[in-house]
C-alpha cells in the first residue's frame, strides 16, 4: 500500500547567487517542481534583488554572496549561480566549499583552469556541480542523441554548429566585455550548440582547435547600424562579432562551429548538422539521413515531446542533486566543452592551430 509520505517529494531548498534575468528563469521553474523551496538570494544590485524578492516570492536577501552562504548553510541543500561568467568559479566554489550543491550558468567558467577548479572543489565537498546546459535537454536533442547511441549515425566523422545573429548584439548587462564575459557569441551563444552537437556525438575528448575572430560592428554606435536590439555601450564593447572555430577530437571526428552576434547574413540560424558514414541528420528542421533498400531516405520524426528545455534542465538538477539520478551535464562535460571555446580564442590570437591539453 503506498502511503502519503512515500510520495511526497523530499524538500530542496535553493538559494541564488546572482538576481538577475536568468535567476528569474531559474526560479520560475524551480518553483514549478514538486518539494523545492526557494530560500534566499544575493547581489550586489539592490534594485536586482528587491525585484527578485518580489517576483520569486524570495524570503531573504543578502548584498553579500558569503554572508549568505555563513548564514543560510543550514537552510540550504544547493545554489544556483547566475552571476556574470566572470564571477561563475569563485561563487560555485564558495558554495562547494560550504557543503552545497550547485548549478552554474553556462559557460561554467572563463577558462579551462578556473572548470577544473570547480570540479575539484565539487569532488573535495563530495557535492554534484551540474552545468546548465539547457540545450542537451531539448527534446530535438534527445531524438538525435538516442539515434547517434542506436548506431543510425555510424562513425561521426564531422559536424556543424551554428549560432548566427544577422544583428543581434545585447544591449543589456556585460555581454560586450571580453573582462568579465571571457568574449562574445562564441562563449555566450555558441557554447548552446555546441555543448547540444558535443552531447549528441557522445562527449569525445577535443585535442585541437583553430580559430578566428573578428569585431567590425559592436564597437560602432548603435545610432550608426540597423540592430534589432539598439544602444549597446560601443565605448566598452571588446568582444567579437563573428568566431569561427575548427575543432578535432580524440575518435578521429572534426566540428566546425561558426557564432555570430552581428553577421551579414540573411537570417539567423540555430542549427547542428552531423555526418556519419551511415547516417546524418540537422537540427532544425528535424531530419535524419539514411540509406534504405537502395535508395536514399530522409526521415522527419513525427513527434519529439513537447517540454520546455529549461524546464527539464532545471528538473534534472533537482533530481540529479535530491534524488540521485545520474548527471548528464556534469562539471566533467563543461570542461570539455570549456576547452573548445578556450582552444577556439587561443587560436585566433596565435593565428595557428593550438593543441588541447
Amino acid at each position: 500500500m503506498t502511503t502519503a509520505s512515500s510520495t511526497t517529494p523530499k524538500p530542496f531548498r535553493v538559494g541564488f547567487i546572482g538576481a538577475g534575468g536568468i535567476a528569474h528563469a531559474h526560479a520560475a521553474n524551480l518553483k514549478k517542481i514538486a518539494g523545492v523551496e526557494l530560500v534566499c538570494a544575493a547581489d550586489v544590485s539592490e534594485k536586482g534583488l528587491e525585484n527578485f524578492k518580489e517576483k520569486q516570492g524570495i524570503a531573504r536577501i543578502y548584498s553579500d554572496c558569503q554572508e549568505m552562504l555563513a548564514k543560510e548553510k543550514g537552510n540550504l541543500d544547493a545554489i544556483s549561480v547566475c552571476t556574470p561568467n566572470g564571477l561563475h568559479a569563485p561563487n560555485s566554489i564558495a558554495a562547494l566549499q560550504a557543503g552545497l550543491h550547485v548549478i552554474v550558468e553556462k559557460p561554467m567558467a572563463m577558462n579551462a583552469v578556473e572548470g577544473q577548479a570547480m570540479i575539484d572543489a565539487a569532488k573535495k565537498a563530495g557535492k554534484q556541480l551540474v552545468v546548465g546546459f539547457q540545450w542537451r535537454f531539448d527534446p530535438k536533442t534527445t531524438v538525435l542523441k538516442n539515434q547517434a547511441d542506436a548506431g543510425v549515425f555510424g562513425n561521426i566523422k564531422y559536424v556543424r554548429v551554428q549560432a548566427l545573429r544577422r544583428r543581434g548584439i545585447p544591449n543589456w548587462g556585460v555581454f560586450g566585455r571580453k573582462d568579465l564575459q571571457g568574449g562574445g557569441p562564441m562563449i555566450d551563444i555558441g557554447v548552446h550548440v555546441t555543448e547540444m552537437a558535443h552531447f549528441v556525438m557522445g562527449s569525445p575528448k577535443p585535442i585541437a582547435a583553430s580559430g578566428m575572430t573578428a569585431t567590425y560592428i559592436g564597437d560602432r554606435s548603435s545610432t550608426e547600424i540597423a540592430s534589432m536590439w539598439s544602444g549597446w555601450d560601443h565605448k566598452t564593447y571588446t568582444v567579437e562579432d563573428l568566431a569561427v572555430g575548427f575543432v578535432r577530437f580524440d575518435n578521429g571526428a572534426v566540428m566546425v562551429i561558426e557564432s555570430s552576434f552581428a553577421a551579414h547574413i540573411e537570417k539567423d540560424v540555430w542549427n547542428f548538422q552531423v555526418m556519419g558514414d551511415k547516417g546524418g541528420s540537422t537540427f532544425d528542421p528535424l531530419q535524419i539521413f539514411t540509406d534504405y533498400n537502395g535508395q536514399m531516405w530522409n526521415n522527419t520524426p513525427g513527434w519529439v515531446g513537447g517540454d520546455d528545455n529549461f524546464y527539464l534542465k532545471m528538473k534534472h538538477f533537482v533530481e540529479v542533486c535530491r534524488d540521485g539520478r545520474n548527471n548528464v551535464s556534469s562539471g566533467e562535460h563543461g570542461l570539455m566543452v570549456q576547452k573548445i571555446l578556450d582552444g577556439i580564442y587561443s587560436s585566433a590570437v596565435a593565428k595557428k592551430e593550438v593543441t588541447i591539453n
